[in-house]
């Protein structure tokens, strides 16, 4: 039996680390918003702190069926009052840090589900 890897056209998260995320392999330092139907732009926010509803309430806009917020180098969650547009729109939200939201990702999209990573990069510590 011959035995064939999937593939999927969605974009795929190639590699992270910190400060920045490989997305087709092309590195993009900042926070960025990526999403299995060719969805990319760049994701105003550049420490959890600076998040506010509006920035949730831009996801909902996308008609994701799942939103997979990556919330940095650890996990933290967003206020439930900023998810109220994701839930009115019955998007799902999983929170997770930022290398566990791209592997998420990429198993969803390659699956072919209409999933966006909202990925907060935040920036290298300073040594």
């Amino acid at each position: 039996m011959k035995l064939q890897p999937d593939k999927s056209d969605a974009q795929s998260l190639t590699a992270h680390g910190p400060g920045w995320v490989a997305i087709n392999n092309e590195k993009v330092e900042g926070s960025v918003v990526v999403g299995s139907r060719g969805e990319r732009f760049e994701w105003s926010c550049a420490r959890f702190e600076e998040l506010g509803p509006e920035h949730f309430a831009q996801l909902a806009s996308l008609g994701a069926e799942l939103i997979i917020f990556g919330s940095g180098k650890r996990i933290r969650f967003p206020q439930p009052a900023w998810l109220q547009p994701l839930m009115a729109k019955r998007t799902g939200v999983e929170t997770m840090d930022t290398a566990a939201a791209c592997r998420t990702y990429n198993i969803l999209a390659g699956e072919g589900r209409h999933v966006i990573a909202a990925l907060l990069v935040e920036s290298p510590d300073p040594d």
